[in-house]
């Protein structure tokens, strides 16, 4: 039997996006795949869009929520698959062979907890520019201190990692997926595989990267979350390798 995986999209007036997103999950060729649609009452439109581009293996729920992360969590909860990776209303796999790649990885090493790939950023209306590209490595320990973390909508992690280790934590309002890859990665020592393909790309002012303010909210939560996992903070040094790490993002590609 094939590995079931399962997608969680958050949602919140995306009417603009969310049918790229679907038609990204829905054309996959992995034979196994749920898609949860958590969607936050949203009142643009987002709901229609999502009937009329519904496929056999999405499932809806639209309600108020306590934002992202919170729904975040509630998907997570009803997820069945083995495998649980998070696909934002704004993002879309970069090929159909993205959850046939991470199936294959878990089913070939069953000691793995996680997996996690590079990311293009695109222009935010011409989705065929690339203005960013995220191209990722391997964890090594301490890393976080220094700035890093994966791209989150191309961490795959097992659905027993939740169960044991807990989920979001929504007291953090922007940094809450960095939070977590942290203390799954830093403080529980999960086995973890980068894997050097593109499996997202990502639109181009998302709620981090839309205001320089939230790119400062972001990162003082980050520093906040080392700080509560004991682990070094020092802010001058995250500060400097982050923005070294940023700056290549703009002027490397994805070797063609």
């Amino acid at each position: 039997m094939p590995l079931k995986i399962t997608v969680i999209t958050v949602s919140y007036n995306s009417a603009a996006t969310i049918a790229d997103t679907l038609r990204s999950v829905a054309t996959q060729t992995h034979p196994d795949v749920e898609h949860f649609v958590i969607d936050g009452q949203s009142i643009d439109g987002t709901v229609q869009v999502i009937e009329a581009h519904r496929h056999r293996n999405l499932v809806l729920s639209s309600e108020p929520d306590k934002g992202i992360y919170d729904a975040m969590n509630k998907g997570s909860a009803l997820a069945c698959g083995e495998i649980i990776g998070f696909l934002n209303a704004d993002d879309f796999y970069a090929h159909d062979q993205v959850l046939a790649s991470v199936a294959k990885f878990f089913e070939d090493d069953p000691t793995l907890d996680a997996c996690y790939s590079d990311l293009m950023y695109v222009d935010q209306f011409d989705t065929s520019r690339t203005v960013r590209y995220w191209q990722s490595n391997g964890f090594v320990s301490g890393a976080f201190s220094r700035g890093w973390c994966p791209p989150h909508p191309t961490f795959f992690v097992r659905r027993s990692i939740y169960k044991q280790f807990g989920g979001f934590d929504f007291s953090y309002r922007i940094a809450a997926d960095v939070e977590l890859m942290m203390r799954f990665l830093e403080v529980h020592k999960i086995r973890v595989k980068h894997v050097p393909d593109v499996w997202v790309k990502m639109r181009m002012g998302g709620t981090t990267n839309k205001s320089l303010q939230n790119v400062w909210v972001q990162n003082q939560e980050i520093l906040r979350a080392l700080k509560s996992h004991s682990l070094p903070a020092n802010p001058l040094k995250f500060f400097a390798n982050k923005l070294w790490s940023r700056g290549k993002q703009f002027v490397q590609r994805p070797e063609e």
